[in-house]
């Protein structure tokens, strides 16, 4: 019987290597698990395939060839990118990063909904009726089960189980409800043109947790803006409150000599006219009780509201906020707000964009006892002013009559009550220990249309919220509903689209590639 020579030994032992590195493999990846035996596989086959590579390059000389040293650094080059992605793979499973580059941040929670969400403290549960799932709705509800383990979501299919479908009353498939103990509310009705929105399920996801309604009033009767849909009206505002579980109402204080008791917070939103004197003073005592007050006062108008702002140290300008920073679209009326003051109603704001019409600067006096907060400041000068000549076409700095900013058009004030005048506790009130006010120096901005642009719909839910003393309600950004950017086509159009796209664009194509062909050759 032959012998196999020592140098054929040598030459085969690359293979037992191999085999070692991949069972080691092998066995990490089935088991999920790189403890001591896969590594030790891989460990002993690297070692086996060092030494033949040593005994190689001693017996052949091999290493110094041209084509070893450059077929090494291909090797070397592609281990090296294999590392790399294993190395960015690793790191994105242990550290989740996302951006989000959608115009709406569509796939991101907004901070009022990360808010809300973080701080449940029982379970909720979502169920969506529905046989199909929808992958962008299903990364919705992720996303808000990923701020709390108190956020459920479950896909259930009607038919499959009718004793869960008929205790919510599902009639039709696509419907979403909300479930926090005994209370059940419906979300929205999903289908393949509306999908989950993100606004609707916060909205209802507060309104099923809350435990208290606040009840806020619209003082009426000096041509105020309207509660109804219409123009110049505020039913956006009126519509998103109650969407935060508030109960507005009107409030006319010439029929009611007295501020309710049930109020929350009062809002005076931009009057024309000029308050009776025994309405400035039911406000005033029922600030005086405990109360809360937004005011919302546009440029040209007097309310004859002196005497209560005196109280408070802030005292409204009369000269028009201007604006010359460059915005063409709104013009040299509508400053642009991106610099917020350090406060709950704006701390979420960033330097995000909030704009006012016609606005009047507010400006503030310290008082003993009360806190005062600026919200909202416009750009430092020369961009904007307070211009007094109104009538002048030319808008310039005029020194001695204008103000230079940075503008101040908002202003938020708290004030502690003495212990022997605080407010008689009541279900929906409780006692308060303290007064607070929000002044505006425009009610435009909260105006239908202008309510969903930018911040200034949060600008007014939140000081309406702070002003409330509803301090369980999250103060932040709200989400916004995504824009409709489908394009409708008829039939024609789509046909011409389909012709370009199929035929003429690949045959423009293949006849510039026949044309740098000619022209080469």
């Amino acid at each position: 019987m032959k012998s196999i020579p020592r140098k054929k030994l040598w030459k085969y032992l690359i293979w037992p290597g191999l085999f070692l590195v991949a069972a080691g493999f092998t066995i990490g990846l089935v088991s999920d698990s790189w403890g001591t035996v896969p590594l030790a596989f891989i460990i002993a086959g690297a070692i086996v395939i060092g030494v033949w590579l040593i005994w190689q390059s001693q017996e052949s000389k091999w290493w110094g060839r041209r084509s070893t040293q450059a077929g090494t650094n291909a090797l070397a080059a592609t281990l090296a990118v294999l590392v790399i992605l294993g190395l960015i793979n690793f790191l994105a499973n242990r550290y989740e990063v996302r951006v989000d580059l959608t115009e709406t941040q569509l796939f991101t929670l907004a901070p009022e909904s990360k808010q809300l969400v973080q701080n449940l403290k029982q379970p909720v549960k979502v169920w969506v009726f529905d046989v199909a799932q929808n992958s962008q709705d299903r990364e919705l509800l992720e996303n808000y089960q990923k701020q709390n383990s108190n956020f459920k979501f479950e896909y259930v299919d009607p038919q499959a189980r009718p004793g869960l479908t008929e205790k919510f009353g599902v009639k039709d498939y696509g419907e979403v409800y909300l479930e926090s103990g005994k209370k059940r509310q419906l979300v929205q009705v999903i289908n393949v043109n509306d999908r989950l929105s993100e606004i609707r399920l916060t909205n209802s996801l507060q309104q099923i947790t809350s435990t208290s309604t606040a009840k806020v009033y619209f003082l009426q009767g000096h041509g105020e803006r309207s509660l109804s849909p219409g123009e110049g009206a505020i039913s956006q505002a009126v519509q998103a409150l109650g969407n935060k579980s508030y109960t507005t109402a009107q409030l006319n204080l010439v029929e009611k000599s007295t501020v309710p008791s049930d109020a929350n917070v009062v809002v005076v939103a931009g009057p024309k006219r000029e308050l009776f004197t025994t309405e400035v003073k039911a406000l005033q005592t029922y600030l005086n009780q405990g109360g809360n007050l937004v005011l919302m006062i546009d440029q040209g108008t007097d309310p004859k509201l002196d005497s209560l702002l005196k109280e408070w140290g802030v005292k409204l300008d009369n000269r028009l906020a201007v604006d010359v920073s460059g915005n063409v679209a709104l013009g040299p009326a509508v400053p642009i707000v991106t610099d917020y003051g350090e406060h709950p109603i704006t701390k979420d704001f960033g330097n995000g964009i909030s704009f006012y019409r016609l606005a009047r600067p507010v400006d503030t006096t310290p008082i003993p006892g009360i806190e005062a907060t600026k919200l909202l400041l416009t750009k430092p000068y020369p961009n904007t002013w307070a211009e007094s000549d109104l009538n002048s076409e030319n808008l310039e700095f005029n020194q001695g009559k204008d103000l230079k900013g940075p503008l101040t058009l908002g202003v938020a004030l708290k004030r502690k009550l003495p212990a022997a005048t605080k407010a008689t506790p009541t279900p929906s009130k409780p006692s308060a220990s303290e007064s607070r006010m929000v002044v505006l120096g425009d009610s435009d901005f909260a105006t239908d249309g202008s309510f969903t642009q930018q911040l200034n719909g949060d600008v007014f839910l939140n000081s309406v919220s702070w002003a409330s003393q509803q301090d369980s309600q999250p103060l932040s950004i709200r989400p916004k509903e995504p824009k409709n950017r489908r394009i409708n086509l008829s039939a024609s159009q789509a046909g011409i689209l389909a012709l370009s796209s199929l035929l003429i664009l690949p045959l423009i194509g293949f006849a510039v590639a026949v044309i740098l062909w000619w022209l080469r050759r």
